[in-house]
């Protein structure tokens, strides 16, 4: 994982999950039944389906502000807190002074990811969530932000139970 550091891939502060021992996975993975049922199912069922959570793949098209880490990660913070998110972490990069950002906002309920092309008045953003969030509250403030003169949107249901 060091290797991953200058990539800006690995958080500076790991999560404890990230530093347990091989003794202490195996004593973790004996669960009693009790604590079995005690286990909330994030899982969401709607129009008769249960799944996982709501991926939202976002195309903003005509866009602007797609230059500007600071205002991306207010946005995605907003927009993940409007849907009904808890927001654990996030990191942007900027590709050049004047070039696109990429980054993400990891939340307990999943992520909301984007990619920018200024030069192209284009992004790209990766809304999932699950359990009670609505990730479809998101699009207006992106609306706000990035003012896109079109957007394309398309929804699947993650993690379906058949």
């Amino acid at each position: 994982m060091n290797a991953l550091n200058p990539l800006g891939m690995v958080s500076e502060n790991p999560s404890e999950n990230q530093n347990v021992t091989e003794a202490a996975a195996q004593a973790n993975t004996q669960v009693s039944a009790a604590e079995t049922e005690e286990r909330k199912d994030y899982f969401v069922e709607r129009d008769g389906m249960k799944f996982a959570g709501t991926h939202l793949l976002v195309d903003l098209w005509g866009a602007t502000n797609l230059d500007d880490p600071g205002m991306i990660d207010v946005t995605l913070r907003e927009a993940a807190v409007t849907a009904g998110a808890t927001i654990l972490h996030s990191h942007f990069h900027h590709f050049t002074p004047n070039g696109g950002v990429s980054g993400v906002v990891v939340l307990a309920e999943s992520h909301i990811s984007i990619h920018t092309w200024p030069e192209r008045n284009f992004a790209a953003v990766d809304i999932f969530m699950c359990g009670a969030c609505d990730p479809h509250k998101s699009i207006p403030v992106l609306r706000a932000t990035f003012q896109p003169e079109r957007i394309d949107l398309d929804e699947q249901r993650r993690g379906r139970v058949v």
